[in-house]
C-alpha cells in the first residue's frame, strides 16, 4: 500500500493545533498508520512561530487570558472527533501552574483571569508540540519529519500531487496533501507601492525604514531607535503596541502604580525622544475588558438571539447570489447589506438587556422579532445598510423610548415611581421598576445602588441621593445618557475634539480613562463592553459562517478584511488592561506622541532627509527619523 504523505507548511500556533487532531485520530485508528508528516518552518521555531517566539522581549503580553487559551479540542467542540486523554490537553492556565510548582519562577504563577507574557504563550505552544509529535510517532507506520527551512511554490504534478519546493525553487517532496498554515507574513515592501516608495526614500536618505516588526527581537538594529531619534509607526494595534513598549519598558524603563490605580512612567534615558502612533482611525484597540464569563464559560458566554447561523442561511436563501465555490454552490451575501444590520440589532439587545435586565430585554426581543424575520425574508429589499439598521432597530428604540421618559423623570425626581402608570400610557410601573434597579446596579455598583433604592418612595431624596453619588465607571445618571450607537462605539472620540494636536492628545487622553474604567467593569455588567465582547466575540463562529467559504461575494470580502476585522480586532481583541494603563502613562509622560489624529499620512521631506506625519484633521506635522510598518502583512 502507498503511504499518504501531508506536508504542512508553517509551524507556529495554528500547526501545534492541527498535530493535536492527528495525533487523536491516528492513536484512535488502533492500528498501524502509512503516513508520512512533513512540517515545514522556516524560522526553525516549531509550535510557536515567530510571533509567539518563547525568544521575544518580555515585554510583550497574550491579548488573552490564561484560562481562554487551549491547545487540543475539547468537549465543548461540536464533531471534533477522539480527544486526547486529558492530561495531554492541558490550557494554557493548567500548562503555567504545572510549570511554576517545576521552576517557581513568577512569569508562571497566574492566574485564569491573567494575561501572561507572550513568551510564555511560545514555551507552552512549543511544549504541546513536541508532546504531539512524541505521540504520533509512537503510532506504528507514522513518520514525523520536521524541515527548518522556507517554503517558496507549490507545483502541480500530472497524478494530482503537489510538488513542494524550497528556498531557491528546488523540489523537496512530493506530496498528496499540503495544508498551508503561514500565519503572520513578513512580506516584500518592495511589492507594495506604499511601501516601495518608503524603502527607496529610507535608501538614499538619513531617515530609516523598519518593514515588519517580527521576529520582534531583530525589529532594530543595535544602535537604531535610540535617544535623539524619533521614531513613526504606521499602525495603532497589537503590532505597534508591542513596538512602543519594546522601546520603553524593553529599554529599561519602569512604571509606579499611584494611589488611584494609575501608572506612572519614568525613563531610562535609552529611549527614543518620541514615538508618534498614527493609523487611519487614530484609536488603538480597546482595552480587554475583565472576563467575568470565565467563572462559567457555558452559561454565561452569549448565544445568539437574532445573529445565528440559521439566519444567515435565511438570508442566503432569500437575497445570496448564487456561485460555484470549490465545487458547490454558495450564495454570496453582501456583509454591509445583510449582516451587518442584524449585528448591530443584537449588539442593541445586549446592551439595553445588560443596562436594563432581562426582563426588559426579552421584551425588546419580542418587539423586535416581527421586523427582524421580514429582513431575513426580504434581505431589506435592496435598502442601504444605514437603512435597513434604522429599519430593524425601530421597534426596538420605540420601546426604549417609551421607557426613557418615566424612568429618566423618576431619577431627576419629577414623579414618584408608583406615579409611573398614570403618567405615561401603556408603561407598567412595575417593569420601570425593575429596569430602574438594573440601571442603579450598572451606574453606582450593586452597594450603591441598595443605598440609593432605599429612597425611592420620596422623590426629592431618592434624586438627591441619584445626583449626590459618583459612578465608579463614569456613567450618565439617565437613560438617556446611555442609548446605544453603531457610530459612537466604533468612533469614540468626536471629530470636534481633532481642532488641533493638543485637542486630540486630551480626547485620547480622556477616552483611555474611560475606557480603563470600563474595562474594569467587565464584559457582563458594561453595556458597551458586554456588546462588543457578546456580539464579535462570543458569536464569532456565526460571523465566520457568513464569511468563510465564500459567503460574501469578492468586493464584500475585501470590504470585510479592510473595515469590519478592524472593527473586530478593536473593540473585543484588544490588548489587556495592564498593558493599556502603561500606553495611557507613556502619552502623559509623552514618550508617546498620538497627537496626529484620525487619517494621518506619511509624506517625505527631501530638504531633511526625513519621513513626516501629518494629521489632516489636528494639522500636525511630525518629523520622524524610523518609520515603522507596525501593522500584521497582508497575506
Amino acid at each position: 500500500m502507498r503511504r499518504t504523505r501531508l506536508a504542512i507548511v508553517g509551524a507556529g500556533p495554528s500547526c501545534t493545533y492541527v498535530l493535536d487532531r492527528l495525533a487523536s485520530a491516528a492513536t484512535a485508528a488502533g492500528g498501524p498508520v502509512n503516513l508520512d508528516i512533513h512540517i515545514f518552518d522556516r524560522s526553525g521555531q516549531f509550535g510557536a512561530g515567530q510571533v509567539h517566539s518563547p525568544t521575544q522581549p518580555v515585554t510583550s503580553v497574550l491579548n488573552r487570558i490564561a484560562g481562554q487559551v487551549a491547545f487540543a479540542a475539547d468537549e465543548s467542540v461540536v464533531g471534533a472527533g477522539p480527544l486526547l486523554p486529558l492530561e495531554d490537553r492541558p490550557t494554557l492556565h493548567a500548562w503555567c501552574r504545572a510549570r511554576w510548582l517545576e521552576t517557581g519562577e513568577p512569569a508562571f504563577d497566574l492566574t485564569a483571569e491573567d494575561s501572561p507574557r507572550r513568551y510564555v504563550h511560545g514555551l507552552a505552544l512549543a511544549d504541546q508540540f513536541r508532546r504531539y509529535v512524541c505521540r504520533i510517532r509512537e503510532v506504528p507506520g507514522v513518520l514525523v519529519h520536521l524541515h527548518h527551512r522556507e517554503v517558496t511554490d507549490l507545483q502541480e504534478l500530472p497524478d494530482g500531487r503537489l510538488r513542494v519546493l524550497g528556498g531557491d525553487n528546488e523540489p523537496v517532496i512530493d506530496a498528496d496533501h499540503v495544508l498551508m498554515l503561514t500565519g503572520h507574513s513578513s512580506n516584500d515592501p518592495t511589492r507594495f507601492p506604499k511601501q516601495a516608495s518608503w524603502s527607496r526614500f529610507a535608501e538614499t536618505n538619513r531617515a530609516e525604514f523598519v518593514p515588519s516588526v517580527y521576529p520582534l527581537d531583530n525589529a532594530f538594529v543595535y544602535g537604531q531607535a535610540g535617544p535623539g531619534t524619533t521614531v513613526g509607526c504606521t499602525g495603532m494595534g497589537l503590532a505597534g503596541i508591542d513596538i512602543i513598549l519594546l522601546l520603553t519598558e524593553g529599554r529599561g524603563g519602569a512604571f509606579t502604580e499611584e494611589d488611584d490605580g494609575t501608572l506612572t512612567y519614568h525613563a531610562s534615558g535609552r529611549e527614543p525622544d518620541s514615538i508618534v502612533m498614527f493609523s487611519g482611525s487614530g484609536l488603538f484597540t480597546f482595552t480587554r475588558p475583565f472576563n467575568a464569563k470565565q467563572r462559567d464559560t457555558g452559561k454565561l458566554e452569549h448565544r445568539g438571539v437574532f445573529l445565528t447561523e440559521d439566519a444567515i442561511r435565511r438570508l442566503r436563501r432569500s437575497v445570496g447570489q448564487p456561485v460555484t465555490v470549490c465545487g458547490r454552490t454558495q450564495r454570496q451575501l453582501d456583509f454591509r447589506a445583510h449582516v451587518l444590520p442584524v449585528v448591530v440589532l443584537e449588539m442593541a439587545l445586549v446592551h439595553y438587556t445588560t443596562l436594563l435586565g432581562t426582563d426588559f430585554g426579552c421584551q425588546l426581543e419580542a418587539a423586535a422579532r416581527p421586523v427582524y424575520e421580514a429582513f431575513l425574508d426580504d434581505g431589506g429589499d435592496g435598502a442601504g445598510t444605514d437603512a435597513s439598521i434604522e429599519r430593524l432597530m425601530a421597534p426596538l428604540e420605540a420601546l426604549v423610548d417609551q421607557i426613557e421618559s418615566p424612568l429618566d423623570a423618576v431619577l431627576a425626581g419629577r414623579i414618584a415611581l408608583g406615579e409611573v402608570g398614570s403618567h405615561e400610557q401603556g408603561i407598567n410601573a412595575a417593569a420601570v421598576e425593575s429596569a430602574l434597579h438594573r440601571l442603579l446596579e450598572v451606574v453606582f455598583g450593586a452597594e450603591q445602588a441598595v443605598g440609593i433604592a432605599v429612597h425611592l418612595q420620596e422623590p426629592l431624596a431618592f434624586a438627591a441621593a441619584v445626583a449626590a453619588a459618583e459612578s465608579p465607571w463614569r456613567h450618565p445618571k439617565s437613560l438617556a445618557g446611555q442609548r446605544f450607537s453603531w457610530p459612537r462605539l466604533i468612533r469614540p472620540i468626536a471629530l470636534d475634539a481633532c481642532a488641533s494636536p493638543e485637542e486630540y492628545r486630551g480626547a485620547m487622553l480622556d477616552f483611555l480613562d474611560l475606557d480603563r474604567l470600563w474595562a474594569l467593569q467587565g464584559n457582563l455588567d458594561n453595556p458597551a463592553k458586554a456588546a462588543a465582547d457578546s456580539v464579535w466575540r462570543d458569536l464569532r463562529n456565526v460571523l465566520a459562517h457568513a464569511v468563510d467559504f465564500g459567503g460574501l461575494h469578492a468586493d464584500s470580502h475585501r470590504d470585510f478584511l479592510k473595515v469590519f476585522m478592524r472593527h473586530l480586532n478593536r473593540l473585543c481583541n484588544g490588548a489587556a488592561l495592564g498593558v493599556m494603563e502603561k500606553i495611557r502613562a507613556l502619552i502623559e509622560y509623552g514618550v508617546v506622541d498620538v497627537s496626529a489624529g484620525p487619517g494621518a499620512v506619511v509624506t517625505t521631506d527631501e530638504h531633511s532627509g526625513r519621513f513626516v506625519v501629518r494629521g489632516p484633521a489636528t494639522g500636525a506635522a511630525l518629523p520622524v527619523d524610523v518609520l515603522v510598518d507596525s501593522r500584521v502583512h497582508p497575506f
